[in-house]
């Protein structure tokens, strides 16, 4: 699989036409935003994440949902609207430890979860989901205070 900001996706290399789409599989983007509902539910009542996160999480939600539904196949809104992803340059203001990486995937499985897509579906993007939330840990929780 690309590293969580390889602008292709998750179907390999530009150029390459997978037969289905996981965007296809799950009918859609209302799968995606109906993700993005579900995670952000747990997000606001979260000690360690709601901190992380601006008060309002209209922009949130629509940028997360835009860039999942791109990610796994639909169209290109996010990048149209915000240019590359640059996951790693966006996530590099918060302070990003193991802690908030486990909690953020915790709130994703749980929306995941919550949508119960199929089998396959489910595992590949649990894949993706752990992946990209260790990708952008940014603390080295060996030499940060209080370690």
């Amino acid at each position: 699989m690309p590293p969580a900001d390889h602008p292709a996706g998750p179907e390999g290399a530009e150029g390459a036409e997978p037969t289905v789409t996981v965007y296809e599989l799950v009918g859609g983007r209302p799968f995606f935003d109906r993700l993005v509902e579900h995670f952000y539910a747990g997000v606001e009542s979260d000690p360690v994440l709601r901190p992380l996160y601006p008060e309002d999480l209209t922009e949130s939600r629509r940028h997360l949902a835009a860039f999942l539904a791109q990610y796994w196949g639909g169209p290109p809104e996010y990048s149209a609207e915000r240019g590359h992803p640059r996951l790693r340059m966006r996530h590099l203001p918060f302070a990003i430890g193991t802690r908030e990486a486990e909690a953020w995937l915790a709130h994703m499985r749980a929306a995941v979860d919550a949508l119960g897509p199929e089998p396959a579906v489910t595992r590949l993007l649990d894949a993706y989901f752990t992946d990209a939330a260790h990708f952008l840990r940014n603390v080295d929780e060996e030499t940060a205070p209080g370690a």
